[in-house]
């Protein structure tokens, strides 16, 4: 990520402290620069990389930093920074694979405010807000609610609803979504096409924050959420048209072993036909927890093909967080 001085939103994209209803200063200062360094044999490292950029936002008096999750996940080390350049090691406390959030706990004192969380139920289509970084005001944006919408990922990810935002920030991992009251409304996760006013502009997609309040106290007390590990299948898939089609396979996984192959078109998970991305992950959950078999129909090449592959939980392939 480049450094602060290096870039600057233009003035009339950055908030007006006089007309902010709340205190602008404090919720630029409770964002901090998040630096994650991941050994190269860990399982997300051909992915993700090994050095992570990011932004985190403190929502604790003990310092303690909210997140998206792929900046943190099999890191060996963390660092936070603040906008006054004060840099702190952090522990990844929790990643959850159904929300996508990270925690992370700062080992010093960060001595920042802790933005408050609203609920991101009260942000409508259409609402002002601000997508805030690390970096001070210059790298705070005065962006819009686009839409409010499922969103499916290729790594087998569902939200329900999903906030859309435009303008895009282009540092969006980690970023803060904050309404109007001053409020943390959401976590910035990717950079999407979004339409408004019927046309197709840069957006974010936002981990909305009401998904946090019922597994942050777990995610506290055991770095998880206190369900049953969903099934994974290490299959990558996206939506081409109407159509399931497999993109990717992870190494080792349970769609390697079973031997899926890319470019096949997923149809059918134990006998119920596959209407989209979300769908599909949907039936796959349903069968059962994590190590549950699942029956898939797919086609290959014009042949129906059918597999049984026995799903894992995702987190058995990562590495573990340890103390330094």
């Amino acid at each position: 990520m480049s450094k602060v001085a290096d870039w600057a939103f233009p003035e009339n994209l950055q908030p007006n402290p006089e007309e902010c209803e709340f205190d602008l200063a404090s919720v630029l200062d409770a964002l901090v620069l998040l630096h994650a360094e991941v050994p190269e044999d860990a399982f997300t490292a051909g992915i993700l990389g090994t050095e992570r950029v990011g932004n985190g936002v403190v929502i604790g008096p003990n310092g303690l930093v909210l997140t998206i999750g792929y900046l943190v996940t099999e890191a060996e080390r963390i660092w936070l920074t603040t906008n006054k350049g004060a840099a702190i090691e952090g522990f990844p406390l929790a990643y959850d694979f159904a929300t996508g959030f990270g925690l992370v706990q700062p080992l010093g004192r960060l001595d920042l405010p802790a933005l408050a969380r609203g609920s991101s139920a009260d942000c409508a289509i259409g609402d002002e807000a601000l997508l805030v970084g690390h970096g001070g005001r210059a790298h705070a944006l005065r962006t819009k609610i686009a839409d409010k919408r499922e969103f499916a990922g290729y790594w087998e990810y569902v939200l329900d609803e999903a906030i859309f935002t435009a303008p895009a920030h282009p540092q969006w991992g980690g970023a803060a979504l904050v309404g109007r009251a001053g409020q943390l409304m959401g976590i910035g996760s990717l950079l999407v096409q979004e339409a408004v006013d019927g046309d197709t502009v840069q957006g974010n997609m936002i981990v909305p924050i009401d998904l946090l309040e019922p597994i942050i106290g777990d995610l506290l007390r055991s770095g998880q959420a206190n369900r049953p590990p969903r099934p994974w299948l290490g299959m990558y898939t996206s939506e081409s048209g109407a159509q399931c089609v497999v993109a990717g396979i992870a190494t080792g996984g349970p769609a390697q072993r079973a031997g899926i192959k890319q470019g096949d078109q997923v149809v059918e998970v134990a006998g119920e036909a596959v209407t989209s991305l979300g769908d599909l992950f949907r039936k796959v959950w349903q069968v059962g927890p994590a190590g549950s078999e699942i029956p898939l129909t797919l086609v290959r090449d014009g042949a129906v093909i059918r597999a049984r592959l026995r799903s894992a939980d995702r987190g058995d392939f990562l590495k573990k967080p340890r103390l330094h």
